[in-house]
């Protein structure tokens, strides 16, 4: 499978970084799309943008010497990968409905 499912942190995370953010402008986003059923952790939101970074989905800006905050940015790779993602989703939701209707 060339496009495995997303975890729905890394979904959120991706969609987030639509616009350039930090990790808790991303943590405080998260929340507020999910309707504050999804809240990451510092350690999930940091591990999830450590492997985001290897993947190249995601890259660091370059910021202010003296800030310590980080700020990152979706890649074009990282859209693609979102937007395969939210065709899979589309696909399941299809899916769900034309049987549900069936019945």
């Amino acid at each position: 499978m060339s496009n495995p499912a997303l975890t729905e942190a890394v979904y959120y995370i991706l969609l987030s970084l639509i616009q350039p953010m930090h990790g808790y402008g991303i943590m405080q986003n998260v929340e507020q799309l999910s309707n504050g059923r999804v809240k990451l952790a510092a350690g999930t939101l940091y591990g999830a943008i450590n492997t985001l970074l290897e993947k190249g989905w995601i890259t660091a800006l370059t910021g202010e010497k003296d800030s310590r905050k980080k700020e990152y940015q979706i890649t074009e790779q990282g859209r693609q990968m979102l937007a395969a993602e939210l065709g899979r989703l589309r696909e399941l939701l299809d899916n769900g409905k034309r049987i549900l209707e069936e019945k």
